[in-house]
C-alpha cells in the first residue's frame, strides 16, 4: 500500500482510534460527539470509510488498526511532498522556511535527521 487518501475529517477520526483502540464502536461514537462533535451516523459512516480504505477493522462491533499512524503519516508526507513540490524535499524546506527562523536546537536536528538518511 503506497498511498492512501483521507481527508482532514478523517485523519482527525483516525487519531481519536489510534489512541483508543481496539475499542467498542459505541464507545467510538461517544468519543466522536465528544471530540469533533459528530452525529452517530457520521462515526459510522467513517467508520465504514476507513474500512473500506484498509485503515482499520471493525469486528464484533470492535474497531482495531490495520494500519499504524505513524505509517499514514509517512505515506501522506510523501503524497503532499509529490502533489505541491514535484518530489523535492529541498523546495519544501525553503518554502517551509521562507519566512522563519529555527533554533540552533531545532537546526540540529534537522542535520542528525539528514545525516542518518543520507545514500
Amino acid at each position: 500500500m503506497d498511498n492512501i487518501n483521507i481527508w482532514d475529517s478523517e485523519y482527525r477520526f483516525m487519531l481519536i482510534v489510534w489512541d483508543t483502540a481496539p475499542i467498542s464502536s459505541g464507545k467510538l461514537v461517544e468519543l466522536c460527539q465528544e471530540k469533533l462533535e459528530w452525529k452517530k451516523s457520521t462515526t459510522y459512516n467513517a467508520i465504514r470509510r476507513m474500512c473500506d480504505k484498509g485503515l482499520i477493522r471493525n469486528i464484533n462491533a470492535t474497531v482495531s488498526v490495520v494500519i499504524p499512524k505513524e505509517k499514514v503519516q509517512m505515506m501522506e508526507g510523501k503524497a503532499f511532498l509529490e502533489r505541491n513540490f514535484e518530489g523535492s524535499l529541498p523546495q519544501f524546506i525553503a518554502s517551509f522556511l521562507n519566512d522563519k527562523s529555527i533554533s540552533e536546537k531545532e537546526a540540529k536536528e534537522i542535520m542528525r535527521l539528514i545525516d542518518s538518511h543520507r545514500e
